[in-house]
């Protein structure tokens, strides 16, 4: 189905390009010591929860962790004292959408860090989309615990906030170093927290960009599951912006 932009553009809805990665019970993805997710069998009272062996339904419980597990969109609540829901604070969910892929630069420590470069002038965006390079499915089953994976650099939130980008989503654990003693500089950033704590503002991380998708502009749906949480395991999916003729 074709949903036009404005007069000369519009995007085809039949043809999304999914930048999540699922949960799935046992599975080798993982950040931050959090052993596997868990899908256990209802055994109630008589009820069975599975077909399989003999029940009417499939009825599961599910154990997992949203920041550890799969792709997820997170709040300012994430860092505050209050733990705001990303639910309550998301509240429209299609944006203008750019693209790009950086080579984290190694320093001297062992430190991979990503430098957001100046980003078009022309464009006009709300949401920056990174993807890390190299780049292959391997990111789909990286246990990242004690691998300090590639950062991004503090510097970069000027570019960000130069640009206004509201919603900002990556192919890592985290926009921050695995281990800073607490501190979370970028968080704490782009967040504004504690001063103004940017509610309409979110980070998106552990997305998987597949080679097929080129850099540039799209437009984003940030579809997310109504957690009442700080963080909401979320579906990024994109669309490509198509010139009417």
């Amino acid at each position: 189905m074709r949903f036009y932009l404005n007069e000369n553009e519009f995007i085809d809805t039949d043809f999304p390009l999914d930048l999540s990665i699922g949960i799935a019970e046992n599975q080798t993805l993982s950040a931050w010591y959090v052993p596997p997710p868990k899908m256990e069998i209802v055994r109630e009272n008589g009820f069975l929860g599975s077909v399989q062996q003999g029940g009417d339904v499939n009825f599961r419980s599910i154990w997992f962790n949203p920041h550890g597990h799969g792709t997820h969109t997170e709040s300012c609540g994430h860092i505050t004292e209050e733990v705001l829901s990303v639910n309550k604070v998301l509240k429209t969910f299609f944006f203008r959408a750019l693209l790009i892929s950086i080579v984290p630069e190694e320093q001297a420590n062992g430190d991979r860090v990503i430098f957001i470069p100046t980003l078009p002038d022309e464009k006009s965006i709300e949401a920056l989309i990174i993807r890390t390079l190299p780049n292959s499915s391997i990111k789909k089953a990286v246990n990242y615990a004690d691998t300090n994976p590639p950062f991004l650099a503090l510097e970069g939130i000027k570019v960000l906030n130069e640009k206004n980008i509201k919603h900002l989503l990556l192919d890592l654990p985290s926009v921050d170093k695995e281990k800073d003693g607490g501190e979370l500089a970028f968080h704490h950033a782009f967040w504004e927290v504690p001063h103004k704590n940017r509610i309409d503002r979110t980070i998106t991380e552990l997305i998987f960009v597949d080679e097929s998708i080129i850099d540039g502009e799209y437009i984003l749906e940030l579809q997310m599951a109504a957690f009442e949480n700080d963080a909401s395991p979320s579906r990024p999916v994109l669309y490509k912006i198509v010139q009417n003729k």
